[in-house]
């Protein structure tokens, strides 16, 4: 089975290293670069074909795509979504990402939402596709998912604030979706200990 990895803003295929050393050299692993458009009808014609009959795992923004692709009936295999957007289940979601984005450009979004694992070496965006891709996410609202509903399973960090818990909670209840805890990591999953995403996906 394929699995594909799915970046959120302020990244690019770079940020799973750590995570395709950790599933092996067994599985086969995608890790598209995607457009970055801020336009979500761009992204998902990106990843669509991807993800087709795929596993699919997406972190943040990646998580939120995820849910995107099957609410427009993309078929996986699986899923594993840590922490997505929620739109109106949780507005604010995004607010103080938003304001370190206004406040320190694209350093400081990257710090404010995936912590000290961040560097700035693990994007090529500019400060103009960050906005853009800010904006998309920001406007993102959940819709039913359809039939992979009983293998989509959100994630969201034990270590993460409390609106992360509620958001992640209040999206699987009204999706339908599972949903779990992952212990002693936070948002970026990814980056501080890449095994609980492949042990999850297992």
């Amino acid at each position: 089975m394929k699995v594909v990895l799915i970046h959120g803003v302020a990244t690019d295929s770079r940020v799973w290293a750590a995570t395709v050393a950790a599933l092996g050299p067994t599985v086969e692993v995608c890790c598209p670069d995607r457009p970055q458009s801020g336009d979500m009808d761009t992204e998902i014609a990106a990843l669509a074909p991807l993800c087709e009959g795929a596993f699919v795992v997406g972190v943040s923004g990646g998580a939120t795509l995820g849910l995107e692709l099957a609410a427009r009936g993309v078929q996986f295999a699986g899923a594993l979504l840590h922490e997505p957007a929620a739109g109106s289940l949780a507005p604010g979601l995004l607010d103080d990402v938003a304001r370190a984005f206004e406040r320190d450009g694209v350093p400081g979004f990257g710090r404010a939402l995936y912590g000290a694992g961040w560097e700035p070496e693990l994007t090529t965006a500019s400060h103009e596709t960050v906005a853009g891709e800010l904006a998309m996410f920001r406007r993102f609202e959940p819709r039913p998912v359809g039939r992979p509903t009983d293998r989509i399973t959100l994630t969201v960090g034990g270590k993460s604030a409390a609106a992360r818990h509620r958001s992640v909670e209040a999206l699987a209840a009204a999706l339908g979706t599972h949903w779990r805890v992952l212990p002693g990591v936070g948002h970026a999953v990814h980056l501080e200990d890449p095994r609980q995403l492949t042990t999850a996906v297992r």
